[in-house]
């Protein structure tokens, strides 16, 4: 019998989990994805004064499953106490303080994206992780019977096509799930996203090399995280506060849903300098940063999620997975493309 050839799309926390999950069962799986690295929304964005994790801030355990697979990566996942992360109103001031139910806030080192590459790593030993690789259609192989191909693009322009698949496996978010599924003449399997919602996130990175001084905080708060009821900002974290990061003192500020959705087309430069004013309303820093960086997430936090951990079409061979399926938290995208692999799997 042939060894199961399955494309993922998708190198987040759900295409990686699957992915793995595949490879120890024995099967031939190659990645793709359209970014420059490996994490989705658990990135981390270099730069000369130190990492961002501009995507998901930290992450919580909750499922047995999911508490095992991190044991399989010691040292990488660290608690972060976050000085219990703080509830601001919009003009800074706490209205209350704690995690509810005691839960522990953990992050990957040395930034978030390190559990989703530690995960990774055989796969892309094996060359079967390819970056920069854009996948605009799939379609049947007409030399595998019941298989598919991968029309590919890349940065530079090229075209390529990735043949002799038995399944692929659709690790993105909906919105981009659904354009490429009618790319492929695959509508009717789009059908059950139409009403999942994820929202757009405006993320802003700040950075004060000139504050730091070895253990004391002399610039702004002495809290190393919060969320804000401002209308324009919704979290705001020291990134020098979490396990294994640099020194230098760095803040990413995450925009609220509601703006980041009306500002959504609007120029970095503008939202850049929204953003650095509400920021420095909350928490009185008006020192003029060293750096100051934009990124916009399209699809950042689920607000409709599907209500099942994924989506396998068995005859097809097609799947789809993701944190989306099943709500927000970095959690839900391990057991969605768990979850997932664990039906491809399963004795047709």
């Amino acid at each position: 019998m042939n060894t199961p050839h399955i494309a993922i799309i998708g190198v987040g926390m759900a295409g990686v989990t699957c992915a793995r999950t595949l490879r120890q069962a024995g099967h031939n799986v190659t990645l793709f994805d359209k970014s420059r690295g490996l994490g989705g929304r658990m990135s981390t964005r270099a730069s000369a004064f130190g990492g961002f994790d501009h995507g998901a801030q930290y992450f919580t355990v909750r499922d047995p499953r999911f508490e095992l697979a991190i044991a399989t990566a010691p040292g990488v996942c660290k608690p972060w106490s976050a000085n219990a992360v703080r509830v601001l109103d919009p003009n800074g001031r706490v209205i209350e303080a704690g995690l509810p139910g005691g839960e522990r806030h953990w992050v990957a080192t040395p930034g978030m994206n390190g559990l989703v590459k530690t995960w990774a790593a055989p796969l892309v030993e094996d060359g079967n992780v390819l970056l920069q690789t854009r996948v605009t259609r799939i379609s049947p192989d007409p030399l595998k019977k019941n298989g598919w191909q991968l029309h590919t693009e890349t940065d530079d322009g090229g075209q390529h096509i990735y043949a002799g698949f038995d399944q692929v496996i659709l690790a993105i978010p909906p919105a981009q799930a659904q354009a490429l599924l009618q790319a492929s003449g695959q509508s009717a399997l789009a059908e059950p996203l139409k009403n999942v919602r994820v929202d757009p996130c405006w993320t802003l990175m700040l950075a004060y090399p000139q504050a730091v001084q070895p253990g004391v905080i002399t610039l702004g708060p002495q809290w190393n995280a919060a969320r804000s009821t401002h209308h324009r900002i919704a979290w705001m974290a020291r990134e020098s506060s979490k396990p294994g990061r640099e020194r230098i003192e760095r803040w990413t500020v995450q925009a609220s849903a509601p703006w980041s959705a009306e500002h959504v087309n609007d120029s970095p430069d503008r939202i850049k300098g929204k953003l650095i004013k509400a920021f420095a309303e909350i928490t009185g820093i008006r020192v003029t940063p060293d750096l100051a960086e934009v990124h916009r997430w399209l699809y950042a936090k689920t607000a409709q999620p599907l209500g099942e951990s994924h989506l396998w079409f068995k005859y097809q061979g097609i799947g789809l997975c993701g944190d989306w399926c099943l709500g927000h938290r970095v959690e839900d995208a391990f057991v969605s493309g768990l979850e997932l692999a664990l039906a491809v799997l399963k004795k047709r």
